[in-house]
């Protein structure tokens, strides 16, 4: 058994609908700019370039149905509704045509973002670390098991006004272009996430107020911000 000088920390899990059973997360990958509305609503051009990534730490992980304070050096928290994929067999290089191979399961997700701190480094050319990757930024619902590829509707309510909604159709690269990709830049291992970027509308979150995201047959990622 190995001595650790400090406690070791807990390995941050999400829940699996139907089971008691966790899914342990290892990393959190995100893809920037996924769908073509929200590009150009950022002030991209959706066909100039190919899929880019960020991460969040895995003990960013917010579960449905959490509460969450307002997160600290920010004056625009944005929701982003996203799908999540969860990695249940690794590999580097993976052949498009193999990839949902790979896939264990797929579950709703919010990508919190400060916004006015992700502008600021964008205006500087510098990392967005702090913009996405701060403590409960990445809300998750509970992974259903993979059968196939997935499709269906994506949304976003904040308070029961709908704030964003799109078909996973139309997403500029579709889950297995992001798992082979991704899978040039860094061997995938089991326990990864993915979240595969999110459709035109995203906005604030005050204080106060619930976002829900719902993906058709995955149920929802709910969070309230205090």
């Amino acid at each position: 058994m190995t001595d650790y000088v400090i406690p070791c920390p807990a390995l941050p899990s999400v829940a699996v609908a139907g089971s008691t059973a966790r899914f342990p997360v290892r990393r959190i990958f995100c893809v920037g700019r996924n769908y073509a509305e929200h590009t150009r609503e950022m002030g991209h051009d959706p066909d100039a370039e190919p899929p880019f990534f960020f991460t969040k730490p895995n003990d960013a992980l917010v579960p449905d149905g959490a509460t969450i304070a307002y997160p600290p050096a920010t004056a625009d928290l944005h929701h982003e509704a996203e799908l999540v994929v969860a990695i249940g067999q690794g590999g580097s290089n993976i052949p498009e045509d193999q990839a949902l191979a790979h896939v264990w399961g797929y579950a709703p997700g919010n990508d919190l973002t400060r916004r006015d701190l992700q502008a600021a480094a964008k205006a500087a050319r510098r990392p967005w670390d702090m913009a996405k990757g701060f403590d409960a930024s990445a809300v998750v619902g509970a992974l259903h098991p993979a059968v196939g590829a997935i499709s269906g509707r994506i949304t976003c309510h904040v308070d029961g006004e709908l704030r964003q909604a799109a078909d996973l159709a139309e997403m500029i690269w579709p889950v297995p272009a992001i798992i082979a990709f991704l899978s040039r830049l860094v061997a995938l291992q089991p326990g990864d996430l993915i979240f595969t970027g999110t459709p035109a509308g995203v906005g604030p979150i005050a204080p106060g107020q619930t976002c829900v995201v719902e993906i058709d047959g995955l149920g929802q990622a709910r969070v309230t911000v205090v």
